[in-house]
């Protein structure tokens, strides 16, 4: 897969079949969606294409807070493995915003030799949403007939609108997975993701209370602008360094109530990890699989340890039954 970060010049020598969005978490309906595009890619002999946005246009237009379900290298690696050939990221700044649809449009036929777009049933591009699904049809269909049928054939494209993904009679999308995670309601995120929340940064020293406790924790710094789930205790796994295994872990995410209420941190204890490992300045990246209980103050030390231990037995009963339901 090829990665582009801009539209000037041209990307493509074949043409291309193309689907555009935000994309952000790669989840269910954008999965469904891309393999479409990569198949009748693939069955006309075309390069199958894709051009995301970064930032959101949502944060850059202030219409959201910053709660990214991937971050850059996330998402690529989510794109690559649907078969793309070409992924473009296009920054989004104010003057993006700005940009006509006719314009946009015109960069895409031009630079990436555009002959099928697909696009999400609520799509819309360019200037206040101007570039309808409506408006992108009578501009292919225009296209398409300008400068002559031999010359216009290659620069008329068709739009095909995508019905979104029902799961549980609600449509999958990013914004109610961004909803679940700060509910801490990790079935319905993964559900809609079709694979587990992924959390992914570098491994920095903490306060080591854990280590001094008989549970040591890794403190996982992260991305300021990734979505995290609500504070609590989840059953994960989790990847240290390029490791193709993962190891089981439970991950508290929140202020440490019992100690000192200070700023909100994320600690994975990694059950089975050799006790003299030095993680710090490696990087992890933890796949969450489900809430076990919310955090919670006790009156003394003694009574955090002897639940942490809880959570630890808890956390295995979880992912052993995970991954004998994967085996049936």
């Amino acid at each position: 897969m090829q990665v582009f970060h801009d539209l000037s010049h041209s990307i493509s020598d074949l043409p291309t079949v193309l689907t555009i969005g935000a994309f952000d978490g790669v989840h269910l309906g954008h999965q469904q969606l891309i393999r479409s595009v990569v198949k009748s890619a693939r069955d006309k002999g075309y390069c199958s294409a894709l051009v995301t946005f970064f930032p959101l246009p949502s944060v850059v237009l202030g219409r959201a807070a910053p709660f990214y379900l991937t971050s850059n290298e996330e998402k690529l690696a989510q794109l690559e493995r649907l078969g793309l050939d070409v992924v473009v990221i296009v920054e989004f700044t104010p003057e993006t915003a700005q940009v006509r649809a006719a314009q946009f449009v015109n960069l895409l036929i031009e630079n990436l030799r555009l002959r099928e777009m697909w696009i999400g049933h609520d799509f819309a591009l360019g200037y206040k949403r101007e570039g309808n699904a409506e408006f992108l049809r009578a501009i292919g269909a225009e296209r398409g007939v300008e400068r002559g049928a031999e010359r216009g054939a290659e620069r008329g494209y068709a739009v095909h609108s995508f019905e979104p993904v029902m799961l549980d009679g609600q449509p999958v999308s990013s914004s109610r997975i961004r909803d679940a995670l700060r509910a801490g309601d990790m079935r319905q995120s993964n559900a809609c993701l079709g694979r587990p929340f992924q959390l992914s940064g570098v491994v920095v020293q903490g306060a080591q209370r854990g280590r001094s406790l008989g549970v040591p924790t890794a403190n996982l710094s992260v991305w300021a602008e990734h979505a995290v789930p609500a504070n609590g205790i989840y059953a994960c796994r989790a990847r240290v360094g390029g490791a193709t295994a993962s190891l089981d872990a439970v991950t508290n995410i929140g202020t440490r109530p019992t100690f000192d209420n200070g700023m909100r941190t994320i600690e994975a204890h990694l059950l089975d990890a050799k006790r003299d490992a030095d993680l710090y300045g490696q990087t992890m990246a933890l796949d969450f699989i489900a809430y076990q209980r919310p955090e919670v103050k006790y009156d003394s030390v003694e009574a955090l340890v002897a639940q942490m231990r809880e959570d630890v037995r808890i956390a295995r009963e979880i992912l052993a039954q995970r991954r004998k339901d994967a085996k049936d």
